[in-house]
């Protein structure tokens, strides 16, 4: 049987390890290293629209399997027709497995080896939440590519800790795969844990390339550690997938973090940063944040950005944004969420173009000095 997901490597940047590719979905091709968008809940925070993602150069977006398992429940996606036809996005759709938010949000927590038992933050029922039950959902939410059941485990954790869950979420992958109903058109990748401990991400990352996933998620990161850690973990995790398959490091979203990524062999990146600080007035620029909702920018009929060509850069003042802020009008997180995810997508296409140039270690010294990344004190971004 084809596998459901493909990756076709085009070229390799030869300064670097950084890979230009394609993912390859039963909804299209999509050009690789990626930014993709997060929509917990089959919607696009800050209210874009799937044809503004579409316009913007969106290509794959997220959807949370926790949050539409409790709401309205994988059946009726199914009866709608699977997450496509449900939210209207002809193109590729990802979901993450739930375990992340079981996790982080559900109360009165029980984790054992075969699940984990959770109440229902709506309205307190008991669920239970196994590595085939988050198949199960995913399978009929529908959406290309699937993510196994893990545990996430804090950066910072015990060793001993961190060694037990590493052996579970694989036991976890491999019951998963098991329980797989539709590989051949849809996609399911393994997430390597590990924390910081070197030897436990090597041995997650043996445990399932040895399951032959048709793509990889490198998990527990960005989750408190430097982004030292992080590149260091990156820099030992990545070599040990496979070159013929995606490689994708779960939730990260900043310029400087998606350009180290890709130099390290990363080809998707998600994240919920970009939608999130936008609805709070805080913009993404070629010059770091731009908080527009300040006093500061009451007189100033500038765009955004003046090196950026998106719709709300071409149309609106940072004036009328604060003003729209100020008055709590929606239009203002609309704008502001479109130029944010625009603003990565447009990096992404540059950093494709600068690996196919072999240029990649240039651009990333021009956009790190003009952010500030490289200074005494740089720039939050």
């Amino acid at each position: 049987m084809e596998p459901a997901i493909k990756y076709q490597l085009i070229k390799t940047e030869k300064h670097t390890g950084a890979r230009l590719g394609e993912v390859i979905t039963p909804h299209g091709t999509f050009q690789t290293p990626m930014f993709m968008p997060v929509g917990t809940q089959a919607a696009m925070k800050g209210a874009l629209s799937p044809e503004e993602l579409d316009e913007m150069g969106s290509q794959v977006v997220l959807a949370n399997t926790y949050h539409l398992w409790l709401q309205p429940g994988p059946d009726l996606v199914a009866e709608a027709g699977g997450l496509h036809q449900f939210m209207n996005w002809p193109k590729g759709i990802l979901t993450d497995s739930g375990g992340f938010q079981v996790f982080s949000l559900a109360k009165h927590r029980k984790l054992t080896e075969a699940g984990v038992h959770f109440r229902n933050e709506l309205n307190g029922d008991k669920l239970f939440l196994s590595p085939e039950k988050a198949i199960n959902i995913q399978n009929k939410l529908g959406p290309d590519i699937m993510m196994s059941l893990d545990e996430c485990p804090p950066f910072f954790e015990s060793y001993d800790y961190v060694k037990h869950s590493v052996e579970r979420t694989s036991r976890w992958a491999e019951r998963g795969l098991k329980a797989h109903a539709h590989p051949d058109y849809q996609g399911l990748f393994g997430i390597v844990q590990g924390a910081g401990y070197a030897d436990l991400r090597r041995q997650s990352a043996h445990d399932l390339v040895s399951l032959d996933f048709p793509g990889y998620s490198i998990g527990g990161l960005s989750v408190g550690e430097s982004k030292s850690e992080m590149n260091r973990i990156l820099e030992l995790t990545t070599p040990l997938l496979p070159t013929n398959k995606p490689r994708y490091l779960m939730g990260v979203g900043t310029a400087d973090s998606l350009i180290d990524g890709v130099i390290r062999g990363v080809d998707m990146f998600d994240c919920v940063l970009p939608t999130r600080i936008a609805r709070r007035g805080t913009c993404m620029t070629s010059h770091g944040r731009l908080v527009v909702r300040n006093a500061a920018y009451a007189h100033d009929f500038r765009p955004i950005d003046s090196e950026c060509d998106c719709y709300t850069c071409r149309h609106y003042t940072r004036a009328y944004l604060r003003h729209l802020f100020k008055a709590d009008e929606d239009l203002g997180r609309r704008l502001t969420s479109y130029h944010n995810l625009y603003f990565l997508h447009h990096l992404m296409k540059r950093v494709r173009q600068a690996i196919l140039d072999d240029n990649l270690l240039d651009l990333r010294a021009k956009v790190f000095e003009k952010y500030g990344y490289n200074a005494e004190h740089p720039k939050n971004f």
